[in-house]
């Protein structure tokens, strides 16, 4: 795509990111970025107005992480970058690809500390602690550049988030020539000879196991055809749920902060790890490490080499080398892979009898929410108790259906990513899961929702309470304090913003909500509490 030589750099860009196939913008236009949006009308990417920067940093990564596709945010000098930031630390965390374009001031008068409008001593340094690329244009050459570099980025590395910053007077330069999307390089090939490795010796271990971090989120079926010939039971981190079936035989899901799963780990003589950092909020403990019997794939190659030891450590696409791997292997062992379903029925059996009563409570209430909703919908979570619980017992049969913020832990999250998400799958049915403390993170978001009309599903679990906060200080022999607040009338809010409001009292009253919202015209609020399940 070429644009004509009079366009301003402003008026490029927003070209430009058409032809490298971006359908949709998350942000906010200020007196900083107007430059931006001066081609926009006449483009076919569809801008969507946020209520908060950070509302428009986490659509972006929604929609990343629905569809596969880099979410892209337009943002102002200062604040805006600042309001963001919090969302572009969570899609670092959880590689998600982001890319954030912000105006910036101008390139003869930065960081001098004159008192310009939304002056920063160091914008571009603030945006580099939570990027995997930040870049500061001083050219129109450099804006192509920067896009390129982006792209480039996310099409073949670990697709963290990307920054560009375009100071003021240059988005009002002439743009010049040379606008086109530029050739994608692809994720890196295995080696054949650490592909026959691995084989050789998943084919001959005896108690091998697989486990599938966010990386291998599109290479499930790679992936089972390895656990079904080798019989290896399947664990994945909350990341990776969804790459293969929940309801697959093989299948024990997300479990590594418990005993049945670690005791896997430890008497396994071949663990094959895809696509995962194996950090903290992994295990929920830094203590874990995996030192011997350890295969790893992963994009990244710095990850191959910490904080665990591999034997053998592949850098390459996870669906490239798990094919390879697959093809590698000889003829499945039908006995060992009864035995491995019957393994799995047996953990996860125990795994549900070790249940405390809270957990006992929400898996009736996650049963109920399981079953009225389709298979196929997208689920945007937060940090709250519904949800750390919904990551180990909730079935999820697809990939890219449980988006959750594991790695920054951010709350307020789930709202504005499931926004993010049902703009990038608007046939696909979209469900947000969220406590009454962390909705009122993000909560102005509901009008950006209710104005596109979007048949949202919002599960907010309302305990009136920091509730896991409370039972933290309760486990540790401090007092509860500073854990309880005066929520408002959330349902009284929902009206507010032209939402459609749910208060079931009883969990038949749950399902039939959320059958109704299914077929709304606009965002159901469903105000979920501990009482129904009574």
């Amino acid at each position: 795509m070429s644009q004509r030589a009079e366009l301003s750099t402003g008026e490029a860009l927003v070209g430009l990111l058409e032809a490298y196939g971006v359908d949709t913008i998350f942000g906010i236009p200020g007196v900083h970025n107007v430059e931006m949006y001066r081609a926009l009308p006449r483009s076919g990417i569809k801008h969507v107005l946020v209520r908060h920067e950070q509302g428009a940093g986490f659509m972006a990564d929604g929609y990343a992480r629905a569809t596969g596709k880099p979410g892209v945010c337009f943002t102002i000098t200062g604040p805006g970058l600042t309001n963001i930031l919090t969302p572009m630390g969570q899609a670092w965390s959880d590689s998600s690809p982001v890319l954030v374009i912000s105006s910036a001031l101008d390139i003869a008068d930065s960081a001098q500390g004159r008192g310009r409008l939304h002056e920063m001593l160091d914008q571009h340094g603030a945006a580099k602690t939570v990027t995997s690329l930040a870049m500061r244009a001083l050219t129109p050459k450099d804006v192509r550049d920067g896009l390129a570099r982006a792209f480039a980025g996310f099409a073949s590395r670990r697709p963290r988030p990307a920054y560009l910053e375009i100071p003021l007077d240059l988005l009002k330069q002439p743009a010049g020539e040379g606008w086109h999307a530029r050739a994608l390089p692809k994720h890196a090939r295995p080696d054949a000879e650490d592909i026959e490795a691995a084989a050789k010796r998943l084919a001959t271990a005896k108690k091998p196991v697989l486990l599938l971090g966010g990386g291998a989120l599109d290479a499930g079926k790679e992936a089972l055809r390895i656990a079904e010939t080798l019989g290896a039971p399947i664990l994945t981190t909350t990341a990776g749920k969804g790459a293969v079936p929940a309801s697959h035989a093989l299948c024990l899901g997300y479990r590594m902060t418990q005993p049945v799963a670690l005791d896997l780990l430890r008497k396994s003589d071949a663990i094959l790890c895809v696509g995962s950092e194996l950090s903290e909020t992994d295990f929920w403990s830094s203590d874990v490490i995996i030192d011997k019997n350890l295969i790893r794939i992963d994009i990244d190659e710095s990850v191959l080499a910490r904080p665990h030891t591999a034997d053998i450590a592949i850098h390459a696409d996870a669906k490239a080398a798990l094919a390879g791997i697959a093809a590698a292997l000889p003829k499945a062992d039908n006995a060992r892979r009864k035995d491995a379903e019957a393994l799995v029925r047996a953990l996860s059996e125990a795994d549900r009898k070790a249940e405390d009563k809270l957990r006992q409570t929400l898996a009736k209430v996650l049963a109920v929410i399981r079953e009225a909703l389709p298979a196929e919908t997208v689920i945007a979570s937060d940090m709250t108790q519904i949800a750390y619980a919904a990551n180990e017992i909730f079935p999820v049969d697809h990939p890219r259906t449980w988006i959750h913020p594991v790695g920054f832990g951010t709350l307020g999250f789930a709202l504005p990513a499931g926004i993010g998400a049902k703009f990038g799958k608007p046939d696909t049915p979209v469900a947000v899961m969220i406590g009454d403390y962390g909705l009122q993170y993000t909560i102005n978001e509901l009008g950006t929702a209710a104005e596109h009309k979007l048949p949202l599903i919002i599960l907010m679990w309302n305990n009136d309470a920091l509730g896991q906060i409370r039972d933290d200080m309760v486990s540790k022999g401090i007092q509860p304090n500073a854990v309880t607040l005066r929520n408002p009338d959330f349902q009284a809010l929902a009206k507010a913003y032209d939402c459609i409001p749910e208060k079931p009292a009883s969990l038949a009253a749950l399902a039939q909500a959320i059958r109704r919202a299914l077929t709304a015209d606009r965002p159901t609020l469903i105000e979920m509490t501990p009482r129904m399940v009574q």
